[in-house]
């Protein structure tokens, strides 16, 4: 389907000889495309997808993330992927992008990985929280444990357009972040005065030692008042 680069022209070159094309415009097709466009572009050997009978993506989830916790991770594996499937049929759409908070749905949990960057002081796992429904504003919360693997992990929130530079070891466009060791559990709060996007910022803590891979489980969370005050 030509997801791999140096595949393609071999690939091409087998289909020629053997007179077998194949039709990539097909929805089943299209949906397995869409979804290595969508949520977390880091690289993952293999992908699960949960697709609707109408061949529309409902769930990404990637391999790495399953390796991850199949170690003294957070959740046993079979636990996780239950996870997934379950908020995929529900409709969550987990690992395809934005968190969308609103007041019958002010919560919801994240399950995701991060690592030691290679190159620079952070390569970030990014969510976009989306609590645009809250016109009023209100307190962001975001409790997050992170996993028992090897990797201190760095948590920041920007705002929508906020600049998640790996140069700097501490972002100047944070708005708040914290950090931890593995095993640890650490809370993020943030008022906001007016409905908006936000992007949380996960990444391993930059050293000179072995590179490292880790979960993290964030539960993000809203609270306004009922007259529409920021608490």
């Amino acid at each position: 389907m030509g997801r791999t680069r140096s595949l393609r022209e071999p690939i091409a070159k087998k289909r020629q000889r053997e007179d077998k094309p194949f039709d990539t415009t097909h929805p089943l097709a299209q949906a397995i495309m869409k979804g290595w466009k969508t949520g977390s572009q880091k690289g993952s050997p293999v992908d699960s997808y949960v697709i609707s009978p109408e061949f529309e993506l409902m769930g990404k989830k990637q391999i790495c993330e399953l390796e991850v916790n199949a170690g003294p991770g957070i959740l046993p594996p079979k636990e996780y992927y239950q996870i997934f499937l379950k908020d995929a049929l529900e409709g969550k759409q987990p690992g395809l992008g934005n968190i969308v908070l609103t007041h019958e749905h002010p919560s919801e949990e994240v399950l995701d990985v991060f690592r030691t960057p290679t190159v620079g002081y952070l390569d970030y796992t990014v969510v976009v929280i989306d609590v645009t429904s809250f016109e009023s504003g209100g307190t962001l919360t975001i409790d997050i444990k992170i996993g028992r693997d090897r990797g201190d992990g760095e948590f920041y929130l920007f705002d929508e357009d906020g600049e998640l530079s790996i140069d700097e070891e501490e972002p100047k466009d944070a708005l708040t972040g914290t950090w931890g060791e593995p095993g640890d559990t650490r809370q993020i709060t943030y008022r906001f005065e007016r409905g908006q996007r936000f992007k949380l910022g996960a990444s391993g803590y930059w050293d000179e030692g072995e590179m490292c891979i880790n979960a993290f489980l964030a539960k993000i969370s809203v609270e306004e008042n009922s007259n529409g005050t920021v608490q």
